[in-house]
């Protein structure tokens, strides 16, 4: 309290230089706190500023992914190493038809939890699905919607095992891989779902199952029995009666489907009579419901 006078007035300062000498101490209190006042910023700021130019920096090696607007986006999720798995878990040759419906069951789920999902097509461990043109799930983003679809799928077909299989523990984790591809046109879409149909050498799935809103492509589509499901179903048939692997392929090297069907009517099997859920595919889409 002794010298609070000398705050701004220095001792023995003559009187008539007083009100300068008060102006100037006065300003400089002022300028020095706004001095500090602009360090403590910087300090606080320098660390953000930082982080957003390393952030920048390095989101500048990220490739842009993004897929073309205004049209179809195909994603197809398939298993990955399933011949190994089917095994160990000892699924029946050449439709398990448990772990087909399982399938069909995760297929369901994804339209669930993407409302862009007008169809899918299924075959086997695989799945096609199609998102409308005009969707923008994940700013149309492909390894956003690669990462975040199979995933997804994953999780439902290891959550919804014991529904299907309850006889049955994992034994092994199930994987998935999947990739999308972007089709301008209806036309297009129908002659990949149409290639995945025929282009597919294992068993297949068959159950069509109808989610009511208002989107039409499904009727696009018509699907016909599947070639290699039948070689398949000669193949296991021919092992059934008590050939080897080696011998069953020799013995359909080169037949044709006439003779495919002469081969499994022999063996007391008509190959059109066998359930719809082994010979055409899965389909799961949305349609108009009329009320």
């Amino acid at each position: 309290m002794a010298n609070s006078k000398y705050f701004l007035l220095p001792a023995g300062v003559p009187l008539a230089l007083a009100p300068f000498l008060v102006l100037f101490e006065l300003i400089s209190y002022c300028f020095r706190a706004l001095s500090l006042g602009i360090r403590l910023f910087a300090n606080m700021m320098a660390g953000h500023s930082l982080v957003k130019i390393s952030s920048e920096y390095v989101k500048s090696f990220e490739v842009e992914d993004k897929l073309m607007p205004s049209t179809w986006i195909v994603l197809r999720i398939d298993g990955r190493h399933f011949h190994q798995f089917s095994d160990k878990h000892e699924f029946k040759k050449p439709n398990d038809e448990r772990a087909l419906k399982l399938m069909n069951a995760c297929a369901e789920a994804m339209f669930e939890e993407f409302p862009d999902l007008v169809f899918s097509y299924g075959v086997s461990d695989e799945y096609s699905f199609v998102f409308k043109k005009t969707t923008e799930l994940y700013n149309r983003r492909s390894s956003k919607i690669v990462s975040m679809t199979v995933s997804f799928f994953t999780s439902v077909y290891v959550m919804k095992w014991k529904d299907f299989f309850p006889d049955k523990d994992l034994k092994s984790i199930p994987s998935f891989d999947a990739r999308t591809v972007c089709y301008p046109s209806t036309k297009i879409v129908r002659d990949y779902l149409a290639w995945r149909q025929m282009n597919f050498d294992l068993h297949l799935l068959g159950k069509g199952v109808f989610i009511p809103t208002d989107y039409k492509l499904a009727t696009a589509f018509s699907f016909v029995g599947h070639i290699n499901n039948q070689y398949n179903t000669c193949f296991w048939k021919l092992i059934e009666s008590g050939m080897t692997k080696s011998e069953a392929q020799n013995r359909l090297k080169g037949t044709q489907t006439q003779h495919k069907n002469e081969i499994l009517f022999q063996l007391e099997v008509n190959h059109s009579d066998l359930p719809a859920i082994f010979r055409k595919g899965s389909c799961v889409f949305r349609g108009k419901v009329t009320e």
